[in-house]
């Protein structure tokens, strides 16, 4: 049994599921404790260093990145291929993944920083979420011509490219960005959330707000020191270059304040 270590909310987290589900392989699918407490340990921290989620395990493997563990499953079990079969299509859905991750990920990333965490308030929030939107519609614009007069991102059928891009789309409706109605883009959302795989993905969402395990309260987690945020190098792109630095520089100023006793 293949073990995916999981966060339903994480979209590279999703991207696994989609693919593993696609394949028609069995796994399991636990949520590490610890997630943003700084508190992860035991076999999860054995397969992902930095604590963060995806991380599979299969047999003696252990592999974390989402791109990387989607590699691994496509060359262990080839059947059906989430990749091209062209070398020039696979670098063409790696670069669609490339933007998608670095890119498009930290927009919504902020906005979570935001509209969950507090991290802005005010004019400052309301400034952070006019740029969201404006470079989510640009991005939306890029990604109509991405697709062009394919069917799928990836090609003939739906696949690697495709994977890439439904976790974040998705989460831009949740954030009330959708694609323009009427778009290429927005049929394509339609038809990738009717695959089984992906709307498993929102379903495990969905059970884990029914549980719940919603963002509405983690503000206070936060004050309590409860909740540590993790600044990667695209998020901090983004919030630095949309005009957020000083939300950065007071959410390290609080984090270290809050953890300082664990490092000393």
């Amino acid at each position: 049994m293949i073990t995916l270590y999981d966060h339903p909310f994480s979209p590279y987290a999703q991207k696994v599921k989609i693919s593993l589900r696609e394949k028609g392989l069995a796994y399991e699918a636990p949520m590490p404790g610890g997630l943003g407490a700084g508190g992860a340990q035991g076999a999860f921290v054995e397969a992902s260093p930095r604590a963060e989620v995806p991380a599979l395990v299969d047999g003696d493997v252990r592999i974390f990145d989402s791109t990387i563990i989607l590699e691994y499953l496509d060359d262990a079990y080839p059947e059906p291929a989430m990749r091209p079969k062209s070398a020039a299509e696979r670098a063409r859905v790696r670069m669609l993944e490339e933007v998608m991750d670095t890119h498009f990920e930290a927009i919504n990333w902020g906005l979570s920083e935001i509209r969950w965490f507090r991290r802005a308030e005010g004019e400052k929030a309301e400034a952070l979420f006019a740029a969201a939107k404006a470079q989510t519609d640009g991005f939306f614009a890029w990604l109509e011509q991405q697709l062009g007069e394919r069917e799928w991102f990836n090609g003939e059928t739906f696949g690697w490219g495709d994977l890439s891009v439904v976790p974040y789309l998705n989460g831009s409706v949740g954030h009330g960005h959708p694609p323009p109605e009427g778009s290429k883009l927005a049929a394509w959302l339609a038809r990738a959330n009717a695959r089984p795989s992906v709307a498993a993905c929102v379903a495990d969402i969905a059970a884990l707000n029914s549980a719940g395990a919603s963002m509405t309260n983690v503000a206070e987690l936060v004050e309590q020191g409860l909740f540590k945020r993790e600044y990667r190098d695209h998020r901090l792109e983004w919030m630095i270059k949309s005009g957020g630095i000083d939300v950065v520089l007071k959410g390290l100023e609080r984090d270290n304040i809050r953890f300082a006793p664990a490092f000393s």
